[in-house]
């Protein structure tokens, strides 16, 4: 693959920061290259591999930006990029907040490659699939899901000085058991380092959930202690990210944390932050401005703290730039991006031991925000729900439906597990399984 070392990398963008006549000039750059295993029915369907580049260019002039992008790098395309960006800017209107692009600071480098990851291959992409289908075909069970690889070489660079540079890998794992009489189980992982995923653990939890979910009942409607494993915590803890954690949210006082800085918002169990440094997750060193990213706190043993900040919107107030820009433009603003919930001290054995009659929910499916400010979402649960009695999983259940407060969620939480999982669906979380003393479960999905 072109451009796949930090040399090549910023002669590429020092050309084009040398095509550009604006005032200031952001150049930010991807280089991919992404593999791809899927399985359905106990049988591998697809396997891709794709090589693909985005370099992307930010113009100012005075206070207006213009943003255009291409994957086509031959000098002519590098050239018309860099045009169509300051043909954008110059008609764009003023933005009177704007003050300038970043300047270069020291960035600490981190460990998000793994040459592993990056020589994985379709053959042993197979082998890791194989595990999980053939424990699926010994139960009688169906299986389906997805094994990616990935290779990232990122780069940002600007006309007042920056370039930074790096090269970052991920592997995810993902699958679906189907048992007979609506037994359903899930497993997911991800990684820096495809070697660590334990592949024959996560077979056996797809697998072993769904036999234990057949013939699922009925129970009555109503608000429930739960049990939240793993992948359903990060799922909701994704869209509270969403409602609010964001300066640009703060600062258009449409966020949740407006008015509770200082204040104790949810349960002292509650230690949310976010930080690209920590091996759980997927460590990077530098955002989209090529500024380096910071560990932000957002709510400290329940207290809301604080918000991540870019450069516009830390200008805004004054304050320091925590490293987490987006890609320019979008209307998001800065967004924690290596979101994780600290773990307690419990296995999810004994969160269940504690509840005399709850649900635990393994997974969530179709969720979505209702009321931001309220933190408001629904969905249903799906793969593995199970009614708790007397602090131990009975019986399944038929899958429900909710309508919940994450706060009110957060609020009344009464225990986190030790262990941790990498999530990701629209962004990645790293979180414990949760114990809460409320959940509002408002119908069925009927099977």
């Amino acid at each position: 693959m072109m451009y796949s070392d930090e040399t090549s990398v910023r002669n590429l963008l020092q050309k084009v920061l040398g095509y550009s006549q604006a005032d200031q000039t952001e150049v930010v750059f991807t280089a991919t290259s992404s593999a791809l295993t899927r399985f359905a029915v106990n049988h591998i369907h697809q396997n891709m591999q794709e090589e693909d580049y985005e370099l992307r260019v930010r113009a100012v002039v005075g206070k207006r930006m213009g943003v255009a992008t291409t994957n086509r790098l031959d000098d002519a395309s590098l050239r018309a990029v860099v045009e169509q960006a300051l043909e954008i800017a110059r008609i764009q209107p003023e933005n009177p907040e704007f003050h300038t692009l970043p300047s270069p600071q020291p960035i600490i480098p981190v460990h998000g490659y793994s040459e592993q990851t990056a020589a994985f291959t379709a053959e042993e992409r197979a082998h890791r699939v194989g595990i999980l289908v053939q424990l699926a075909k010994e139960r009688g069970m169906e299986s389906a899901g997805a094994f990616s690889t990935n290779v990232h070489h990122n780069a940002v660079a600007n006309s007042l000085g920056i370039f930074a540079y790096e090269p970052r890998t991920d592997a995810e794992f993902h699958a679906v058991v189907m048992a007979d009489a609506n037994g359903s189980g899930y497993t997911q992982n991800m990684a820096v380092n495809v070697a660590t995923l334990d592949y024959e653990a996560m077979a056996r939890e797809a697998v072993e959930t769904a036999w234990r979910s057949r013939n699922p009942i009925d129970i009555a409607l109503g608000e429930y202690p739960v049990v939240l494993d793993t992948y359903a915590a990060a799922d909701m803890l994704q869209h509270l990210v969403f409602m609010g954690l964001s300066a640009t949210a703060v600062q258009e006082e449409r966020s949740f944390m407006n008015g509770q800085f200082g204040k104790q918002l949810v349960s002292d169990k509650v230690t949310l932050y976010d930080d690209a440094h920590d091996s759980a997750g997927l460590p990077w060193a530098f955002d989209y401005e090529g500024v380096p990213t910071q560990r932000v706190t957002m709510i400290d043993h329940g207290v809301a703290r604080a918000v991540p900040y870019d450069s516009f919107t830390a200008a805004r107030e004054g304050v320091p730039n925590t490293g987490h820009a987006l890609p320019a433009p979008n209307s998001e603003g800065p967004m924690p991006m290596h979101t994780m919930l600290a773990a307690g001290d419990a296995t999810v054995e004994e969160l269940i031991g504690g509840i005399e009659r709850g649900i635990y929910v393994n997974r969530f499916h179709y969720t979505n925000s209702v009321h931001p400010v309220k933190t408001i979402f629904t969905g249903m649960t799906r793969d593995g729900t199970f009614l708790i009695e007397h602090g131990e999983l009975t019986r399944p259940v038929k899958n429900l439906r909710f309508i919940q407060s994450i706060l009110d969620v957060l609020r009344n939480v009464k225990g986190l597990s030790s262990q941790r999982v990498q999530y990701i669906d629209y962004l990645p979380v790293v979180a414990p399984a949760i114990r809460s003393e409320t959940f509002n479960f408002t119908g069925t999905t009927g099977v």
